[in-house]
């Protein structure tokens, strides 16, 4: 299954889904290796393509790291609460619908058809700036292509990194038997999404965040 979108409409229309995640729908593993064979075209540092991807399948796998994710959300929560955005912001004005769409994840998120962890060699915890950077700019940019990707085969996923906090990233790897060394970049639920209607988010303005020569 293709949408046909052009490349403009996939870049503006590649959402976090969370609400539209049809939880009943398989996902195939060739569409699963589509995606990730156009994802490995992404540039990655000296050529080092050092990634590792974890597609997990497994229903008491799911689950476990859907706890992990859970638990740790009840500390983020109460974190993001107390950095709300003043009214008049947009992203104020977004904050419920968003918290909304992150409850119902926590939720369901053990429901979803496949769990994608990708991973990059190198513990990322203390390394210099240069460091890392480059080994982020190793994976990040592949993620993305594997989201775009996803989109137009009509697929939903979200990045989210929450399972990752206080020592969450260790047990997950224990679950996946994740070897020392190798880092987590996140946690992603993957789905047919209901619906493929997505349209382009409402973002800030260019003028305050963009800065020619100088800050």
């Amino acid at each position: 299954m293709h949408l046909n979108l052009s490349a403009d409409e996939v870049l503006s229309t590649t959402r976090a889904v969370r609400k539209r995640l049809d939880f009943d729908r398989p996902v195939s593993r060739e569409v699963i290796e589509e995606c990730l064979q156009l994802a490995l075209q992404a540039p990655t540092g000296s050529n080092s393509q050092g990634w590792q991807w974890v597609f997990v399948t497994d229903p008491a796998k799911k689950q476990a790291l859907a706890d992990i994710y859970a638990t740790n959300f009840a500390e983020y929560a109460k974190f993001a609460q107390s950095n709300s955005y003043e009214e008049g912001d947009l992203r104020h004005e977004q904050r419920d619908r968003v918290t909304s769409s992150a409850m119902y994840l926590v939720e369901h998120f053990h429901r979803v058809p496949v769990m994608m962890v990708p991973c990059i060699t190198g513990n990322l915890d203390r390394v210099p700036a240069f460091a890392g950077a480059s080994q982020w700019g190793s994976i990040l940019p592949a993620v993305w292509s594997f989201m775009l990707a996803a989109r137009e085969r009509g697929l939903g996923t979200a990045w989210t990194t929450i399972h990752l906090m206080n020592g969450g990233d260790k047990k997950a790897a224990e679950i996946l038997g994740i070897p020392d060394g190798v880092t987590q970049a996140g946690l992603f639920p993957i789905a047919y999404t209901i619906g493929t209607d997505f349209k382009p988010a409402k973002r800030l303005p260019l003028d305050p965040i963009t800065h020619w020569d100088q800050w």
